[in-house]
């Protein structure tokens, strides 16, 4: 298996070379490696790379295809290649030659392949979906003979939080039936491109070869192999991506093309970001403020890529639709949303919504200030004149503000406990379309909703419950449906990402099969299999209309309804049994005489004019 691994990656690379009097000339590298006929945009720009590359000159003659301009950098083993694909451009294979003087050198064949059938019509990620997050390292290990790959630095050792524990993508595939009959349609996975690092490299987000997935994870085809199979079962992959940066280790760092391909390449210390999210929108900042934010490296070993490089914008714009195209994705998750180039972020929206516009990107914006994220959104008037066109963004301020009220004590605040949560809500005003952002308790980089609410189930379940009644898109991270947990060190990333239960040949709990589950971990995973089935039929509580009522004597009652259902949620924080009267809620509840509960089917009469919720709790209800 080994062998195989090392074959692969030496077949990766096609090694054409010459040598002449000036010296040798060669190629290693031409990406993107293909493209496709019948692209919106007709323009492609061919990065090549080898040995004295721009010492010869290069020609096509394909119809269809013009070759509009050969740049040459000042690092010789480059050369940028500009075409322009016709709109009747057949797909096939075409010699592009190097020439010296006239005369052939060596000939590189080319190809455009043929689009999938409706490729340009491909539907993203909605608010008919709910996503699963999964850190791919950490999920599950279906072949262990790719944990140690020749060439990649890092093997595994699960006994370290911060080294490499061997889930493959083999290991996702083997469980997509686990996934499916969770109820989930749609997954987001952790970076799976290379992340050939000497250490420290599990997460995936220090990408050293954009068009190549990680050995140690599979390949290319394996990756494709998963997005097929998980359509079969009708669950769209959400291709994480990273646009800032890349790995200190990506084969450009020893042959930069240009002096300014990363930010402050040519300094001995590089500039760390200020991590300063609102100084792109501050009214009163100065520019090298900006420049503060943008240009700085995010750590030491991921270099912070030069978006304002025509040659790198382009590259890795074409390299998010090369992904879209060649794997069929279901939407992209973009790492570190405002820290690239702003100007670069709104061409790579664009580019992305042009090519294909019923797709779905959503970015990541961790701010609590909803005003900074909703500046993102297709379609929002920036005061600055700013335009963006991402459709969907991470709700960071939602998952804060309600954390906060489920953790607050009705004594330590003025107001209800409730009042971040409805408080935060309200400012949906803010954005253009607030029922395409992307919700969520816990991601892979902060502590899992367990641990937030102190592991005090009935709070956990009332997050679960809040989540799937909040507009929006659903974000379920892996283990959270069995209430994984890692109280000892809430500031070790490596620990919030531990080993899913069962994804290793040997463990004892296998959340796969439930084999070991605790009662409480049983019950969570019934819990959000529940919510999933209810909310992928129920278009209320997808595209239905939202109203809530301010939270009173530690109640906060929410409804989400259409023309087919109506459902009203109902959080108490007291720790005892409470009766809710109606009353108040009777311009929204217009009549409705009963409730089913949709966890337990347990039936209410509403004629009373008052139900009981139990201390601690949350009731979905629905409503006849």
């Amino acid at each position: 298996m080994k062998m195989k691994y090392l074959l692969t990656l030496l077949m990766s690379i096609t090694i054409l070379s010459f040598s002449h009097a000036k010296g040798k000339v060669s190629i290693d590298r031409v990406e993107p490696a293909f493209w496709w006929a019948g692209m919106v945009n007709p323009e492609l720009q061919v990065l090549v790379h080898g040995e004295n590359i721009n010492d010869l000159d290069p020609s096509i003659a394909y119809e269809g295809v013009t070759l509009e301009q050969v740049i040459k950098v000042e690092n010789p083993n480059y050369l940028f290649l500009n075409l322009k694909l016709s709109e009747t451009v057949e797909p096939g294979k075409f010699p592009i030659q190097f020439k010296r003087k006239g005369k052939v050198v060596f000939t590189y064949d080319y190809e455009l392949k043929a689009r999938a059938k409706n490729s340009a019509n491909r539907k993203g990620f909605s608010n008919e979906d709910v996503m699963y997050l999964i850190t791919p390292d950490r999920f599950a290990n279906a072949i262990p003979e790719n944990d140690h790959v020749e060439g990649m630095y890092e093997d595994t050792d699960r006994s370290d939080n911060g080294k490499r524990h061997g889930g493959d993508l083999q290991g996702i595939i083997d469980n997509l039936d686990y996934l499916k009959g969770l109820g989930f349609t749609a997954i987001w996975i952790c970076p799976v491109l290379e992340s050939n690092q000497v250490d420290y490299s599990y997460h995936g987000y220090a990408i050293t070869d954009y068009y190549k997935v990680d050995a140690r994870y599979g390949s290319n085809e394996d990756y494709v192999r998963l997005v097929d199979e998980a359509k079969k079962r009708g669950i769209k992959i959400i291709m994480d991506q990273v646009e800032n940066h890349a790995g200190l280790n990506h084969w450009w760092t020893k042959d930069l093309p240009t002096k300014d391909w990363y930010h402050s390449a040519d300094k001995a210390v590089k500039p760390t970001t200020n991590h300063n999210r609102s100084s792109l929108a501050d009214p009163y900042t100065t520019p090298s403020e900006k420049r503060a934010f943008s240009d700085g490296w995010f750590v030491d070993r991921m270099p912070d890529l030069n978006q304002s490089n025509p040659l790198m914008s382009k590259y890795l714009i074409q390299n998010s639709i090369w992904w879209v195209e060649y794997a069929g994705l279901g939407g992209i998750r973009q790492d570190t949303f405002s820290y690239p180039d702003p100007e670069f972020m709104s061409d790579w929206s664009r580019s992305i919504m042009e090519e294909y516009p019923n797709f779905n990107i959503v970015g990541e914006e961790w701010t609590s200030n909803p005003a900074l994220i909703a500046r993102w959104q297709v379609g929002k008037v920036n005061t600055n004149g700013y335009k963006c066109y991402m459709p969907s963004m991470m709700d960071f301020p939602n998952q804060e503000a309600f954390v906060k009220s489920l953790n607050v004590s009705p004594d330590e605040s003025w107001q209800d406990s409730f009042g971040a949560a409805h408080g935060m809500l309200a400012n949906d005003f803010l954005y253009v379309d607030p029922y395409n952002l992307v919700t969520f308790m816990d991601n892979h980089d902060m502590a899992r909703i367990y641990d937030q609410v102190n592991q005090n189930y009935d709070l956990y379940q009332m997050a679960m419950v809040y989540l799937y009644t909040l507009r929006g898109i659903p974000q379920v991270y892996y283990g959270t449906e069995i209430t994984l947990s890692y109280p000892e060190n809430p500031g070790d990333h490596g620990g919030l990402r531990i080993d899913m239960p069962g994804g290793w040949e040997g463990d004892k709990v296998n959340a796969f099969t439930g084999e070991g589950l605790n009662e409480q971990q049983k019950n969570a995973q019934n819990l959000i299999k529940k919510l999933n089935q209810y909310r992928t039929k129920t278009t209320a509580l997808q595209t239905g209309k939202l109203v809530h009522y301010y939270p009173k004597n530690e109640t906060y009652v929410m409804f989400r309804f259409d023309e087919k259902t109506k459902v009203m949620t109902i959080f108490n924080k007291n720790a005892d049994k409470t009766e809710l009267k109606l009353d108040r809620f009777n311009e929204t509840l217009k009549g409705a005489k009963s409730a089913t509960d949709i966890l337990t089917g347990k039936k209410y009469d509403l004629s009373s004019g008052v139900i009981s919720i139990e201390g601690t709790s949350a009731l979905m209800l629905e409503l006849k």
